[in-house]
């Protein structure tokens, strides 16, 4: 259940400004008030450093636009996280069966790849790529997504970049082409909660995102992406 927050009276800059380089940041407050919950881990230093460090994220078109996005990362974020409570993956058991050993890719001695940071990234593969992507070595040394909180911030912000999933689009570019929330959900998590209508476990996945990311976009003051829902 999210807990519902009176919105904030936060001065914004105005939405029809002239487009320019720079990222849409929440501020400390607004970023406190979505989360207001979180563990010290997930700090706003590392978030903010980490949108910093991630050209072409919340930064394109007009304010709105930019506002829309930094909504929708930070609704999925909310659902992924248990609302940035989860540095770990909290189902203990399931730590090592996240090990894809085959002649492309094995797993390096006495690591695990279970969820860890924002996204709960998982699998040895997506260490590897992440890390590559980032110039981190991951693989040898998952953990650190759970140790360094802007590495942390990174990882989901790449796959949030540059990751399809099962879809036809990352969740960044879904957003461009106006494809809608729904569609950042299908690109996260499309073959577990997705075209599920019969499910109710699904259904319910898909309206607590929706409900992060309409919360998000009302502090923000901008319009919802439809389709909500994937």
């Amino acid at each position: 259940m999210i807990r519902v927050l009176a919105r904030l009276s936060l001065a914004l800059l105005p939405l029809t400004a002239a487009a320019d380089a720079s990222p849409f940041l929440p501020s400390r407050a607004q970023f406190d008030a979505l989360f207001p919950e979180r563990i010290a881990f997930y700090s706003y230093e590392g978030f903010t450093e980490a949108v910093r460090q991630t050209p072409g994220f919340a930064d394109w078109g007009s304010p709105v636009q930019r506002r829309q996005e930094m909504a929708a990362f930070l609704g999925q974020i909310a659902h992924e996280s248990d609302q940035l409570r989860a540095q770990r993956e909290y189902k203990r058991a399931n730590w090592d069966k996240y090990c894809r050993d085959d002649a492309r890719l094995s797993c390096a001695p006495g690591q695990q790849y279970y969820g860890r940071g924002p996204i709960q990234l998982s699998w040895n593969y997506q260490y590897k790529a992440a890390g590559d992507f980032l110039g981190i070595d991951l693989w040898s040394d998952p953990d650190r997504v759970a140790r360094d909180s802007t590495v942390a911030w990174r990882t989901a912000l790449w796959y949030w970049m540059t990751q399809p999933g099962e879809s036809p689009q990352a969740s960044h570019a879904a957003i461009r082409s106006g494809a809608g929330f729904g569609a950042t959900t299908r690109a996260i998590n499309g073959p577990l909660e997705c075209d599920k209508p019969d499910s109710p476990d699904a259904r319910r996945k898909n309206a607590r995102r929706a409900d992060f990311y309409k919360h998000a976009s009302d502090l923000f003051g901008v319009p919802l992406l439809h389709p909500l829902g994937c």
